[in-house]
C-alpha cells in the first residue's frame, strides 16, 4: 500500500508540474494550435506604399501555415491600418493586446507610431519586436527592454554617406533634399554628424513633405547652388520625380539616396535607367528586381511566392522584400522558443540570434543580437546603379553601433 501511495503521489506531483508548465506557456495569444501576432501598418494615407511590408508579412505567415506552422502551431497575423497616425497606432495596439489577445506586437511601421506605443507595451512586458523603424531610440534595452528594432540605424546610414563623400569627393559642394519627418531628419543629422567640421560643405538643404508638389522647384534651387553631390532622403515615388527633374534640368550630380527608396523596378526604372545611372545607396537587402541574383534559389522562389500569395504586393517592391525578411526573422525566434512561448522567452530568444542569415539579406550581412544588443542588423553595403543592376562599392560596412559591441 505504501508503494502504491508513493506512486500515486508521484503521479499527482508530475501532473501538477505539467500543469504548471502548461500554464507558464499559456500567455494570451497562445493555444495548442495558434500563435496570435499583432501589427499596425499604413495601408492608406501618405505612406501607404510601405503597407507592402505588412502585406508581405501576412503572405509569409500564410505560406508558413500551409507548411504546418511553427512547432505545430499556426500563426495568426492580425494587422490593422493606422494611416501613419501615432494616436491611431496606440488605440489599435491597445485593442490588439486587450481585445484580440495577441502574444506580441511585430514589425509595426514608423518611428512616431512605435514611440507612441512603446511605454504602454513595456509597462505590460509585451514584446515589441522588429519594429519597422531605424531610429536609434528604439534599440535601447537599458530603458525599454521589451522593444527591439530590426533594420540598420537611419542615422548610421547618413554617416556612411558622409564617409563615402569624404573618401571619394573631398572638398565637393553638397546639397540635400530630405523628407520633413523623423526619418528624414535622422538621416540628414547622420550626414551632418559624419561630415563633422566640413558640414559647411552642405550649401543648401531643403525639407519636403511626402505629398510635396514642388519637388521640381526644389531640385532647381539645389542645382543653382552649384553643388556636385546631391543627397536625397524620401519616399520611393518622390525619388522617381526628383531624378526626372534633375535630368530635365541637365543636372548630373553624384546622386545618393536612402536605401528604402532604391528599388530598381519601382523607383529607378520609372525615372529612366539612363537618368538613374550612377545612383548610389547603402543597403542590406537584395533588390528583388536586380538580375544579379537571378540564379540564386531565393530569387527564383520570390516570383513564385508573390504569384501565389498575391496579397504581398508587387514582385519588385523593396518594401515587400523588407516585410518578407523581417517575418523570416520572427519565425526563427518563434522556432527557437520551442514550446515555451512565454513573453519572457520570446524576448530571450530574440536576444539570442547568432549569425542568422535571412534568405534575402545581402551576402556577408548576418543577424546577431544579445542581451544588450537590440540592433539585429548592423551592417550596410554601398552599391551603385549601372543602368541595369546594383554594383557593390567596396566591402560590407560596419556601423558605429556594430563597432561599439566589440
Amino acid at each position: 500500500m505504501q508503494t502504491l501511495a508513493r506512486t500515486l503521489i508521484a503521479i499527482v506531483v508530475a501532473l501538477a508540474s505539467l500543469g504548471a508548465i502548461t500554464e507558464r506557456v499559456r500567455e494570451p495569444g497562445v493555444t495548442d494550435t495558434e500563435i496570435r501576432i499583432g501589427n499596425v501598418m499604413p495601408y492608406s494615407g501618405s505612406l501607404e506604399a510601405f503597407g507592402a511590408i505588412g502585406k508581405a508579412e501576412a503572405a509569409y505567415f500564410e505560406m508558413i501555415n500551409e507548411r504546418g506552422g511553427i512547432n505545430g502551431r499556426k500563426v495568426r497575423f492580425i494587422s490593422h491600418d493606422d494611416k501613419s497616425d501615432p494616436s491611431t497606432a496606440l488605440e489599435l495596439t491597445r485593442g490588439l493586446i486587450e481585445k484580440e489577445d495577441v502574444l506580441l506586437m511585430f514589425g509595426s511601421f514608423g518611428t512616431p507610431g512605435n514611440f507612441a506605443v512603446r511605454t504602454y507595451l513595456n509597462e505590460r512586458q509585451i514584446p515589441q519586436l522588429f519594429v519597422a523603424s531605424g531610429d536609434d531610440h528604439l534599440s535601447d534595452p537599458s530603458l525599454f527592454p521589451w522593444t527591439m528594432s530590426w533594420q540598420p540605424s537611419i542615422r548610421e546610414e547618413g554617416r556612411i554617406y558622409a564617409n563615402y563623400i569624404q573618401a571619394f569627393y573631398p572638398g565637393k559642394r553638397i546639397v540635400a533634399l530630405w523628407q520633413n519627418d523623423h526619418f528624414g531628419r535622422e538621416l540628414f543629422r547622420g550626414l551632418q554628424d559624419g561630415l563633422g567640421d566640413i558640414a559647411r560643405m552642405i550649401r543648401v538643404d531643403i525639407a519636403h513633405d511626402v505629398a510635396d508638389d514642388n519637388l521640381g522647384k526644389h531640385v532647381s534651387v539645389l542645382k543653382r547652388s552649384g553643388a556636385e553631390i546631391f543627397v536625397f532622403a524620401g519616399a520611393p515615388a518622390n525619388v522617381t520625380k526628383v531624378i526626372r527633374s534633375a535630368a530635365d534640368l541637365n543636372w548630373h550630380p553624384v546622386f545618393i539616396l536612402n536605401h528604402m527608396s532604391s528599388s530598381i523596378a519601382t523607383a529607378l526604372k520609372p525615372a529612366g535607367p539612363e537618368n538613374a545611372l550612377g545612383v548610389i545607396t547603402a543597403t542590406f537587402l537584395k533588390d528583388a528586381s536586380d538580375p544579379a541574383w537571378k540564379d540564386e534559389q531565393a530569387a527564383k522562389d520570390w516570383p513564385t511566392f508573390i504569384e501565389k500569395y498575391n496579397r504581398a504586393g508587387g514582385k519588385d517592391d523593396n518594401a515587400a522584400v523588407f516585410g518578407y525578411a523581417a517575418a523570416e526573422t520572427l519565425a526563427q525566434v518563434l522556432k527557437q522558443c520551442g514550446n515555451d512561448l512565454s513573453r519572457d522567452n520570446v524576448m530571450k530568444q530574440a536576444a539570442a540570434l547568432e549569425n542568422y542569415q535571412s534568405s534575402i539579406l545581402l551576402p556577408g550581412i548576418k543577424i546577431n543580437t544579445g542581451r544588450w544588443d537590440f540592433r539585429p542588423i548592423k551592417h550596410l553595403r554601398l552599391v551603385q546603379f549601372d543602368g541595369r543592376s546594383w554594383q557593390p562599392i567596396g566591402d560590407v560596412l560596419e556601423t558605429a553601433f556594430s563597432r561599439s559591441q566589440k
